[in-house]
């Protein structure tokens, strides 16, 4: 454990001052002030996020940061929704993960590029997801707008702006939407698609934010009706069959 004069040091405060908040003197620290104790006390983000709430009685801002994997955990709970199309997405909304169910039903992310796993280049540059959409003007004008809420909830990073600068250089109907200002709610909702092979799906979607996580959502897509689960399992068990044929062929001979 530290001492207490070189948690000081370490968060460029007074060994007096730090006395001072230790005993409950002094007021409230500044949120900035809890930050440099935070990284002073090497905190993790539990910890950090416990710090706040007992120094001012709210949680820290979002603070993102980059992610390209998730735990063995979560991609264990994406992999036990077997009729269920799945993804983890970042702040981005770059696809960091999804199961079988996703990538048969909605983009087979792992023949990707992981810059091209991206939500809005997808909807916007991939012909194939543009095709998919029941009413792809509908759902473009929503997903801009759902994911202008989703950086006023976590705060534009440069790399956030970065993204937006990049999407607006590359698509004149994704500038075009974005000067709009419009603002939904991607918490849950309802989505239709038009798969090459099964036809039309209906979903129900639902999208979580990732404990201790807050760079992640998890969107989970449910079948709409008992109809559109058999459709999505019949994909699934298609793309198992393709995939066991593939390891067959590059088998070597007895």
């Amino acid at each position: 454990g530290l001492r207490r004069e070189e948690v000081a040091q370490r968060a460029h405060v007074s060994a007096a001052w730090y006395t001072w908040l230790e005993q409950g003197r002094g007021g409230a620290p500044s949120a900035d002030v809890l930050d440099r104790l935070a990284r002073a006390l090497l905190l993790n983000d539990a910890e950090r996020e416990h710090l706040f709430l007992i120094g001012l009685g709210h949680p820290p801002e979002v603070r993102y940061h980059a992610s390209r994997d998730v735990t063995p955990r979560l991609q264990h709970v994406l992999d036990s929704l077997e009729a269920s199309p799945a993804i983890v997405r970042t702040a981005t909304w770059d696809v960091v993960a999804w199961n079988d169910a996703a990538a048969a039903t909605l983009t087979d992310y792992a023949t990707l590029p992981p810059p091209a796993r991206n939500i809005l280049r997808l909807i916007f540059v991939d012909a194939r997801v543009r095709d998919a959409q029941q009413n792809w003007e509908r759902v473009a004008r929503f997903a801009v707008g759902a994911f202008r809420a989703d950086i006023a909830r976590g705060g534009a990073t440069q790399a956030v702006q970065t993204f937006i600068d990049e999407m607006r250089a590359t698509s004149a109907e994704f500038d075009a939407m974005w000067r709009d200002h419009d603002i939904h709610s991607h918490d849950e909702g309802t989505k239709e698609i038009r798969h090459p092979t099964a036809g039309r799906i209906a979903l129900e979607y639902s999208a979580f934010s990732v404990t201790g996580r807050p760079d992640l959502s998890l969107v989970i897509f449910t079948p709409a009706t008992p109809a559109d689960r058999a459709r999505i399992r019949a994909l699934v068990a298609a793309r198992d069959k393709a995939r066991e044929r593939a390891d067959q062929s590059h088998a070597p001979a007895a």
